[in-house]
This record gives structure tokens, C-alpha cells and sequence, in this order.
């Protein structure tokens, strides 16, 4: 009986310890959404001085590098989109060209794409606005010369607002994509 209650939480050990960490959803090796609803990653808040640390990516050669933004990207690495929506504005495309100069002439650091979504509608559906969203912002980098090999994307769909509420102004905050730079 003793046996049976010790295989028990040792199990029970080993499959909590296993769903604490569950892989980052990572969309490198091709263009298929891949929506992990359970994903985790570590939230970048922007800072003022322009460096932004680097997250938590599994198998990522770069992870645990600050990168120094500058100034005219620093505290500018959130795109918001409209309601239901995946379009990138003129606004946007030429923040997106800013990062990729940036990229350009750093080539030892990566960035990781983490696409959200407000709360309404299914987790479904918003896991995979999140990642359109993401992905939008992914062929805007590439379309501006960022080698797609550098760039990863997550959808966390309703799962990590940015702001608590249910009006327009909280909605408008959730939907959005960040970019996390890696390496250094």
C-alpha cells in the first residue's frame, strides 16, 4: 500500500513539474499557425533607457541577453491592431521598418513575435487572430529584408492582456503584437 502511495506522488511530482514550463508555441521552421494555448513565456515590460531584456526561449541560443534598443525604437516594440483585425497601418509598417533596420545591423539578435487578442470571441478563434497578427507583422520584417530564420512568433490569443477591463479602451490595449528581442 505504501508502494502504491509513493508511485502516486511521485507521478503526481513529475506531471505537476511538467506542466509548469510547457514549450514556447515557435512558428521558425514554417508558416503554419501553431497555437499553444498553454504557451509561456516571460512578459518584457518597455523601459525608458531603451534596453529591453531578453526572454525565456526553449532552445534559444541568444536567451538571457539584454539587447539596447535605440532611441527611436526604445519603448516602441508593441504594434496594436483594430478590432477583428490583422492589417498593419502605413504608422505601423514604418515602425516595422525601424526594427528591421535595427535588425539589419545587428545580426546576433533575434526577435520573437507574441501576437494577443482582447477577449471577445472563442480562445480558439483568438489563438489564431494572434497568430495572424503575429504573422503579419512577421511578412512586414521580411519584407523589409529580415531574414526569416531570426524571427519566431507565439499566440497567446486573450490568454495575457496587457490591461484589466472590459471597455473599448482595455480591448484596444489587448490587441496587439510584441516584439521580444533575444541576443545581444
Amino acid at each position: 500500500m505504501k508502494r502504491n502511495a509513493l508511485v502516486l506522488i511521485l507521478t503526481l511530482a513529475v506531471l505537476g513539474a511538467c506542466k509548469s514550463a510547457p514549450p514556447v508555441a515557435d512558428s521558425t521552421a514554417d508558416m503554419t499557425p501553431k497555437a499553444d494555448p498553454n504557451a509561456t513565456a516571460i512578459a518584457q515590460p518597455d523601459d525608458s533607457a531603451g534596453a529591453v531584456s531578453a526572454g525565456e526561449v526553449g532552445g534559444d541560443d541568444f536567451a538571457g541577453r539584454a539587447v539596447q534598443l535605440p532611441a527611436e525604437l526604445a519603448g516602441r516594440t508593441v504594434i496594436y491592431f483594430p478590432f477583428d483585425s490583422d492589417a498593419l497601418s502605413a504608422e505601423d509598417q514604418a515602425l516595422i521598418a525601424a526594427h528591421a533596420r535595427f535588425m539589419a545591423g545587428r545580426p546576433d539578435v533575434r526577435v520573437r513575435l507574441e501576437g494577443h487578442t482582447d477577449e471577445r470571441g472563442t480562445r480558439e478563434y483568438n489563438i489564431g487572430l494572434g497568430e495572424r497578427r503575429a504573422q503579419a507583422v512577421r511578412r512586414a520584417l521580411g519584407l523589409q529584408g529580415t531574414p526569416e530564420a531570426r524571427v519566431s512568433t507565439v499566440s497567446y490569443g486573450e490568454e495575457r492582456p496587457a490591461v484589466a477591463g472590459e471597455d473599448e479602451s482595455a480591448f484596444a490595449k489587448n490587441r496587439r503584437v510584441e516584439l521580444i528581442y533575444t541576443g545581444g
